[in-house]
Order: C-alpha cells, then sequence, then structure tokens
C-alpha cells in the first residue's frame, strides 16, 4: 500500500457557529489541499470532517500518517473510544451519549479501508501543514460568518 501523508484542521466562529476544515494530502513530493465549511457546526464536527474528506479524496487502501492537533480526534482513534462507542450504541463509557455518531460512523469506516497510524501535533505551533490546515480553516469560517 501507498504511504500517505494527511495533515487536518478545523475552525469554528463560536460553538457552535460557521466553521470551516482544512486538509493537505501529501504523496510522492505532490501535495494537494481541500478545504470547506458548514454554516451552523462546532469545532470537533470541523476537525472530523476535515480528516473524513481527506481519507475520501484517495483512490485506494493506503497507509495514512494522520496529524492532527485534535486530542478529541487523535485520542478517539488511537485509544479506540471510537470503536467502543460505536459498540455499545453512540454511548460513551459514562453512560452519556457520544457526540457526533454520524460523523464518527463515516470515520470507523473509512479508518478500516485505510491503515490510520495517528500523530497529535501542537496547534498553532511549529507545524507550518498544521499551521496552513489552521489557515484553510480560518478562511472557510470566515466566508460563512454573517
Amino acid at each position: 500500500m501507498k504511504t500517505v501523508t494527511l495533515y487536518t484542521d478545523g475552525a469554528c466562529s463560536g460553538n457552535p457557529g460557521p466553521g470551516g476544515w482544512g486538509a493537505i494530502l501529501e504523496y510522492g513530493g505532490l501535495r494537494k489541499e481541500l478545504s470547506g465549511g458548514e454554516d451552523s457546526t462546532t469545532n470537533n464536527r470541523m476537525e472530523l470532517t476535515a480528516v473524513i474528506r481527506g481519507l475520501q479524496a484517495l483512490k485506494e487502501p493506503c497507509v495514512v500518517e494522520l496529524y492532527s492537533d485534535s486530542k478529541y480526534v487523535i485520542d478517539a482513534l488511537q485509544k479506540g473510544w471510537a470503536k467502543g462507542w460505536r459498540s455499545r450504541g453512540w454511548v460513551k463509557g459514562d453512560k452519556q451519549p457520544a457526540l457526533n455518531p454520524d460523523l464518527w460512523e463515516t470515520l470507523l469506516s473509512l479508518a478500516e479501508v485505510h491503515s490510520l497510524r495517528c500523530h497529535w501535533v501542537k496547534g498553532h505551533a511549529d507545524n507550518p501543514m498544521n499551521n496552513r490546515c489552521d489557515a484553510l480553516a480560518v478562511t472557510e469560517w470566515k466566508k460563512r460568518k454573517r
């Protein structure tokens, strides 16, 4: 399988509010930038959407080195939380409903196609690709701000 690097970020003005997401795919010296947004959403939904859209852009199963500054996304994938929520009918260990089950269902399905290797990076720090994803996401929410 090909190894692809995926950087992602989400942003929201208000929570909920207008939001945006950005993703960058890198493979073999090529780079593809993706972005989009929604008029009324949350930061976590945009973080998830960035990963989903990046994975959906792949045309075949890949090993994906995923870089995100979202502990929500990285921990839920790495620590198996999201799979546990799904197995319990989208209920967390504390018996509270898991948030964003629609997006988690899509992401977990994509994770079954690809081999994800998750890496957390500090947001707004010295990772140029994370900073670029943030800029893409912010540009998208600004387009939607009323």
